[in-house]
């Protein structure tokens, strides 16, 4: 019987969007020991390894995996970049009858071993994973990329500003440019941008 409900958080939250929150429950490893129905997991993997172990799990013992992924705009000394990263990190779903795989699956490359307390094992319900993979898709990736409104905080990625926060005062989306107002060297001052060269310092929360 499943039992301690727990909650899995994403990094989601640092790019600027929702943190993604999974409910989990745990079973004692004596339960699962008695049972041939396949259940998902909680597996720990090697920090930024986390898709390359998905695709061994599968590739090696043919079981259902689940690895979602974060795709966003960082500000860099290159200007804006588009950067792809475990939504969370650390860790990645599989589906197995523990009873017969959990050995051969945490031994398997770039896994850390099944999430558990004791002898209590992480789970999680089908419908969960199913939820989470009608939004990521069949390349398991979400990609943030809020709209920008006026009134809105941003910091500007590229060009001689580069570095500098702003507030939207205009949208162009003709042009998709925006106007923006900035301090700079002790004045107000307002200029036009490219939509691209900016990045949102507080995203637009999406309900």
């Amino acid at each position: 019987m499943a039992s301690e409900f727990w909650i899995l958080k994403s990094r989601a939250g640092a790019v600027g969007s929702h943190s993604c929150q999974l409910p989990m429950t745990t079973q004692s490893s004596a339960q699962l020991a008695s049972t041939e129905t396949p259940l998902w997991f909680c597996l720990r993997a090697q920090p930024k390894h986390e898709h390359l172990a998905a695709t061994a799990l599968r590739r090696q013992l043919e079981i259902a995996c689940f690895s979602p992924r974060v795709r966003f705009r960082k500000a860099t000394r290159r200007g804006a970049v588009w950067f792809v990263e475990a939504m969370f990190p650390g860790y990645l779903f599989a589906e197995f009858v523990y009873s017969r795989q959990h050995r051969r699956v945490e031994h398997s490359p770039g896994i850390q071993g099944v999430v558990h307390f004791g002898e209590q094992v992480a789970t999680l319900d089908s419908r969960t994973i199913a939820t989470l993979r009608e939004k990521t898709g069949e390349e398991e990736i979400v990609t943030f990329n809020p709209d920008i409104q006026v009134g809105q905080a941003v910091r500007i990625a590229e060009g001689p500003f580069q570095g500098l926060e702003a507030v939207v005062t205009r949208l162009l989306p003709a042009k998709e440019r925006i106007r923006v107002l900035l301090d700079f060297l002790g004045r107000s001052l307002e200029t036009e941008l490219s939509t691209p060269k900016v990045l949102p310092l507080v995203s637009l929360r999406v309900r």
